[in-house]
């Protein structure tokens, strides 16, 4: 309750330090927080999906495939998407949640990757390329071998309002690969 109060008082002194420096201030924060047309986009991947998932352990091994199920909603009053993934993994039960979002003020997308498999998490930025429409993510998760923070690419293509394509790509002896791709069909 403490820590709640801290941050109450903090956001009233901004907001009488804000009035007292003008209304430029007001509105760059009132900007910073509305959602917006990126915002409303995320919205329209609202409900339930199946995935195709393939997934490469190195380069040029067997592809292993198998399917799940998720549910995206938009959460915060339409500020951020919250998705959930469920279903199996080599015979064990899997669920992961990413949160994925649009900076007004930095203008550029980021999303957060957990799931039961790790204790970590992953995290990226992009922006969005309206000619391919998709976001590519510079992203970065801990490698449990070395366990140092790893580059990886995240690429999200939104093919249409029920179709998107997930591709997630590692480095391996200095060169990119493909390490996964995961179709999604709305239900």
């Amino acid at each position: 309750m403490k820590k709640l109060f801290v941050v109450l008082c903090s956001i009233a002194l901004y907001f009488s330090a804000s009035a007292q420096d003008g209304a430029a201030e007001q509105k760059a924060y009132m900007d910073y927080g509305t959602p917006g047309p990126m915002h409303a986009m995320l919205a329209k991947c609202n409900g339930n999906w199946n995935e195709d998932i393939t997934f490469w352990m190195k380069p040029g091994a067997e592809p292993m495939k198998w399917t799940a199920t998720s549910v995206s909603e938009m959460m915060m009053d339409g500020r951020y998407q919250r998705s959930i993934s469920t279903g199996s993994f080599m015979g064990m039960p899997f669920s992961g949640m990413s949160i994925t979002g649009y900076d007004n003020a930095k203008k550029i997308f980021f999303t957060t990757w957990i799931d039961n498999m790790g204790t970590g998490m992953m995290y990226g930025e992009g922006k969005w390329d309206d000619a391919k429409k998709c976001v590519d993510f510079k992203t970065k998760m801990v490698d449990p071998i070395t366990k140092k923070e790893i580059p990886c690419r995240e690429v999200i293509t939104f093919i249409d309002d029920a179709h998107q394509k997930n591709e997630m790509f590692m480095i391996s002896k200095g060169k990119e690969y493909k390490s996964m791709e995961i179709l999604l069909t709305k239900i």
